[in-house]
């Protein structure tokens, strides 16, 4: 089986230090996972691919969102974070496969099988999955290296979407 790791929005905004309150993502433990997950899926083999949220610089986006912001060192992918390959794409909406050079990447590839790490579980890593599923792409969340900072009522509603989609957890 041919498969890919993908790393979602593992970036200095959401994980340093000078991060906004709301991301309180527990850095270290998170890190060490995904950190982990890249080892093991690189040494199987498996193609790992990182994915940057990125918000245009635009005044109204500063003051709006203030974070993942084109250019900023917030943008950039998390320093702690293992890079294993050169398979770096940006995403202006949650799902990564709305970015047409990676669809094009999964397609030509001919991947069985999309695993799906980082953040935000019931975000970004779960709108790609469901965008998995709507393309006929066949993907699975790595549930120790996804975090979230969703309250228990958004995580329930999210996992009932994605267990009607067919997304597993591993």
């Amino acid at each position: 089986m041919k498969t890919a790791l993908i790393v979602i929005d593992m970036q200095n905004d959401y994980l340093y230090e000078k991060r906004k309150p709301r991301f309180c993502y527990d850095t270290e433990a998170l890190t060490a996972s995904v950190n982990d997950t890249v080892r093991r899926y690189a040494a199987e083999g498996a193609d790992v691919i990182y994915i940057r949220h990125i918000i245009q610089n635009l005044p109204t986006n500063r003051l709006l969102f203030g974070y993942s912001i084109a250019g900023s060192e917030g943008a950039e992918l998390y320093g702690g974070l293992d890079i294993v390959s050169d398979l770096c794409f940006d995403k202006l909406f949650g799902d990564a496969l709305t970015n047409k050079e990676l669809l094009s990447l999964v397609k030509q590839k001919g991947y069985d099988e999309l695993h799906l790490c980082g953040l935000d579980e019931f975000g970004c890593v779960m709108n790609t999955a469901l965008g998995c599923a709507k393309r006929g792409i066949s993907a699975k969340i790595v549930r120790c290296a996804a975090a979230t900072v969703f309250a228990a009522k958004k995580q329930e509603k999210g996992r009932e979407k994605l267990a009607a989609a067919g997304i597993e957890y591993i």
